[in-house]
């Protein structure tokens, strides 16, 4: 007869979570079964398993419901000072929102949120800010370098969520709740380590939990794996409103501030900052640091107007060329693009035109330290290919876009027009690009390649 008490299990088994995709195994793999990802499963303890079932259809809170065209007050955004920062996130700070940033070690994450909360709380707002890696002394000496010493900041040192949320449940609720970072965060009600991704996950929830409540805009940074991917578990991206990864060069003084996703603005929306002396500077023209200022052409250089979001940026396509007189492989050596991409460019070049990469080495490099994604780089790549396979420059003051086929055509992308005026703006007199460009723009005279055998015509006759 059963006496009414709950009886534990005596051991819980132990269980293996991929932080990529979530999945469970009950034993250490070095791939995982269900996304292929290599070194992803992590140790995660679950709760107390109870050998009595429950019933889950009674017993709860009842919930309320609202109807879809019920009356609102509409949400006004909070502008952090930075207008970089602002259009990365559609606008400014949503109430209520929670917005996951990532990035580098040193790459300037903590820097940039410290002067968006500086610019917050002049303004007025209440900010607090929470660091798990920093004494509140060090958080104070970048302060003062950056300027900021005088800010109005709620500064405090702290790795425990209950004690950070029991602490703000007594004070006035904040306008900004920065946790630096997610992976130091504790909760005594989970097992686990810090960083774990029980952890990471059950300290996510509740921090979360509290800015829907409260309407407080949260802003969590994580650390990343050596991929570049977020460390933890990957339901934590799913779990916030925006995610940002910020991105540059140690060896480069710009960075980008990227948006990966977006519940409340444009995706791939990007801000660029250049890290000075005094902290992060915005970069109104970002086109200016990916472009070299030379007066004569050389041989191998392209520029395309590359399009992150809503924004156009010019880059600069280095190529090289060189030419192998032994029987040694060739290498295919790619800096800021896709190898793969590079690959079948190549074989595109030779199958479709006649050129002959196979004896050459081949080197290419997006000026900056620039990553392209933009599928609209092909053609400007293929341009720089040819002319240093030429050795002929291509035409001064002249920009590339396209995407190119396997067939050797050439390909519309998106938003020509807006690229074509960036280009103008910039002083460009000439562009080339598919034939169904949408937009023409007065002051850049515009030719058409439908093939990519007329781009090689146009390289070759100089």
């Amino acid at each position: 007869m059963c006496s009414g008490y709950l009886y534990p299990m005596a051991k819980p088994k132990k269980r293996f979570v991929c932080q990529a995709c979530g999945s469970v195994s009950h034993r250490w793999q070095g791939q995982c079964p269900d996304c292929a990802e290599w070194n992803t499963l992590s140790e995660d303890v679950p709760a107390t398993v109870f050998s009595q079932k429950h019933d889950l259809s009674s017993g709860g809170r009842p919930i309320e419901f609202v109807k879809l065209d019920a009356p609102s007050v509409p949400l006004e955004r909070r502008s952090t000072g930075l207008a970089e920062f602002d259009r990365a996130l559609g606008g400014g700070l949503v109430p209520g929102s929670a917005i996951l940033m990532g990035g580098d070690p040193g790459i300037g994450k903590s820097t940039l949120l410290l002067q968006a909360a500086a610019n917050l709380a002049r303004a007025g707002q209440d900010i607090v800010y929470v660091s798990g890696e920093e004494a509140p002394g060090q958080v104070r000496m970048r302060a003062k370098r950056l300027g900021h010493a005088d800010a109005p900041i709620r500064l405090a040192s702290a790795t425990g969520v209950r004690d950070i949320l029991t602490t703000l449940g007594k004070d006035a609720r904040p306008a900004l709740l920065i946790i630096d970072s997610i992976q130091t965060m504790h909760s005594d009600t989970i097992e686990g380590a810090p960083g774990t991704v029980s952890q990471v996950r059950g300290c996510a929830f509740e921090l979360i939990r509290y800015a829907k409540e409260n309407g407080c805009a949260l802003v969590l940074v994580g650390h990343v794996t050596k991929d570049g991917n977020i460390a933890g578990p990957r339901v934590l991206e799913h779990m916030v409103d925006v995610v940002m990864s910020f991105e540059g060069e140690r060896s480069h003084q710009f960075r980008i501030l990227r948006s990966l996703k977006n519940r409340f603005g444009a995706v791939d929306e990007i801000g660029v900052f250049a890290m000075a002396a005094k902290g992060l500077e915005e970069v109104a023209n970002p086109s200016s640091l990916f472009l070299t200022g030379r007066d004569e052409p050389v041989a191998g250089s392209a520029v395309f107007p590359a399009l992150e979001g809503t924004r156009p940026v010019l880059v600069e396509v280095q190529a090289l060329i060189v030419r192998l007189q032994s029987g040694a492989t060739p290498r295919r050596s790619v800096v800021g693009w896709e190898n793969s991409r590079l690959a079948m460019l190549l074989a595109v070049l030779e199958s479709r035109c006649g050129l002959n990469f196979s004896t050459a080495e081949v080197y290419l490099n997006v000026s900056g330290g620039y990553r392209l994604s933009d599928p609209g780089a092909d053609l400007a790549v293929a341009a720089a290919l040819v002319s240093a396979l030429a050795d002929k420059p291509l035409p001064m003051r002249s920009a590339w876009f396209g995407e190119v086929s396997l067939a050797g055509e050439v390909r519309p992308v998106s938003h020509g027009g807006l690229r074509l005026r960036e280009a103008a703006k910039l002083g460009f007199t000439q562009a080339f690009g598919p034939e169904e460009a949408d937009d023409r723009v007065s002051g850049i005279a515009y030719q058409s390649l439908s093939i990519l055998p007329k781009l090689v015509d146009r390289v070759m006759a100089g």
